[in-house]
C-alpha cells in the first residue's frame, strides 16, 4: 500500500527517532509499504519519519541510479549499488573527501540544492531480520545513506545550505508546508 509522504513543516521531520525491536507491530508490512511508496514516488531512499513514524528505520535503493545511468556518465565507485533496509542505524565514522551533489527530498519536493558530504560512511545497523551489521559504504550509496540517516536524526538536507541560500528558498518552503505544491505521489501536509 502506498503511504502518504509527510511534507516539510511537519514536526515529525525534526524529531530524533526511536529505536525499535522485533516486536514492532506489523514491521514486515510497514517495510513492504515503504518500498512501494519509495518506488511510486521515484525516490532512492525513504525514512520512517517521512511516512509519519518516529522510528529508526530507512530504506535505500542506489541500484536504481546505476540502472538509469548513461554510458557516458561519470561512473560511481559503488556501482551497481545496494537495495537495503536499515534499522536502528548508528553512524560510527564519516571519512573521505567531501564532495558536492545536487540533492532533493520527497518531503521537500521541487527543491534541489548542492550538499557537501563525505565520500564514505561506516555504520552499525540491523537488517529486516534484526541481524547486526557493521559496514562501510562509499560514493552515491554513502550519500543516500547519510541523507536518510539525517531523517532519523531530525535533520533535512536544507540544513546544510548557507543561510542566504536558505533564505532565498523560504517562499518555496512555505508553499510546500501550506500544501501549495503539485507532486505525482501522495503527500500529507502539516495542519494549519
Amino acid at each position: 500500500m502506498q503511504l502518504p509522504i509527510i511534507a516539510y513543516g511537519a514536526p515529525i521531520l525534526r524529531k530524533v527517532a526511536s529505536n525499535i525491536d522485533q516486536n514492532y507491530p506489523d514491521l514486515k508490512k510497514l517495510i513492504e509499504d515503504m518500498w512501494e511508496t519509495l518506488y511510486n514516488s521515484n525516490g532512492v531512499g525513504l525514512a520512517a519519519p517521512q511516512i509519519n513514524r518516529d522510528i529508526r528505520l530507512f530504506l535505500v535503493d542506489s541500484e536504481v541510479i546505476f540502472k538509469n545511468q548513461e554510458p557516458e556518465d561519470e561512473p560511481y565507485p559503488d556501482a551497481p549499488g545496494i537495495k537495503r533496509v536499515f534499522i536502528n542505524a548508528k553512524i560510527t565514522k564519516l571519512e573521505g573527501e567531501p564532495w558536492p551533489y545536487n540533492e532533493g527530498c520527497l518531503s521537500i519536493p521541487k527543491i534541489n540544492e548542492d550538499v557537501i558530504r563525505p565520500e564514505s560512511v561506516t555504520l552499525e545497523y540491523l537488517d529486516e531480520d534484526f541481524k547486526p551489521h557493521t559496514e562501510t559504504f562509499i560514493g552515491m550509496t554513502a550519500r543516500i545513506i547519510q541523507h536518510e540517516y539525517d531523517h532519523i536524526e531530525g535533520k533535512l538536507f536544507i540544513d546544510y545550505l548557507k543561510p542566504l541560500k536558505k533564505k532565498m528558498l523560504q517562499r518555496k518552503l512555505t508553499d510546500i508546508s501550506k500544501g501549495k505544491v503539485q507532486v505525482g505521489y501522495k503527500m500529507l501536509f502539516p495542519k494549519k
